[in-house]
This record gives structure tokens, C-alpha cells and sequence, in this order.
């Protein structure tokens, strides 16, 4: 994971974030992956293992990488003009009320784009 930008670390750090963006270089077990992988069950969201199920909680990621998952949430503005959005990063403008209805774009839309 590259560095942080500096313009975000004060924000990371004001939200207590600062320590996930500090890790660098996670050590990916693959047998460890391919045998959860093996005992995921889609159906129910667990692992099943010959001791019982067990499934991964908010707390859980929190506790492993020091995040804190209580308090005010973190948002970003959300006022954008979607018609230009979908301009510069689509290439096409879709028409407003039609395949645009507020920030949603008709899938329809964007498969005949």
C-alpha cells in the first residue's frame, strides 16, 4: 500500500484511521485463504468448521486493525452535477429524468451506452 497523501493524514488521524493507513505490508497466507475459502458457506455468511460456525463481526475487523467503528460516520459531500460526472468519466451525458434521476443511473442506460 503506497504512502498516504499528505493532505488526508490529518483527517485519518482525526478519525483514528491513522493506523490502518500506517500498515504496509501484509504477509497473505494462501493455504490459510484456500482452506477459509473451502469452509465459506454463501447461504448463511459463516464458516463451518468441525468445532461449529463462525463469521466475521464489525468488532472483529476493528479489534485486528485497531479501527474504531463507534462514534459520528465518515461522509464526503454528495452534492455533484452527475450529468458532468457521468461526462468526463463515461464519455456520454444521459439525458436528466430520463436515464438520470438524481445521483441514479438507469443500468438500462448505461448497457445501451
Amino acid at each position: 500500500m503506497p504512502e498516504p497523501h499528505p493532505l488526508i493524514v490529518p483527517i485519518l488521524e482525526e478519525v483514528d484511521f491513522s493506523g490502518i493507513a500506517n500498515l504496509r505490508h501484509l504477509k497473505v497466507d494462501h493455504a490459510l485463504i484456500t482452506a477459509l475459502v473451502a469452509r465459506w458457506r454463501p447461504e448463511t455468511h459463516t464458516f463451518h468448521f468441525p468445532t461449529g460456525e463462525c463469521t466475521i463481526t464489525l468488532e472483529d475487523v476493528a479489534l485486528q486493525l485497531g479501527l474504531r467503528v463507534d462514534g459520528l460516520p465518515v461522509i464526503g459531500p454528495t452534492l455533484y452535477d452527475w450529468e458532468e460526472m457521468c461526462s468526463t468519466y463515461l464519455g456520454i451525458m444521459p439525458v436528466k429524468g430520463e436515464s438520470l434521476i438524481g445521483s441514479m443511473i438507469k443500468l438500462k442506460w448505461l448497457r445501451e451506452g
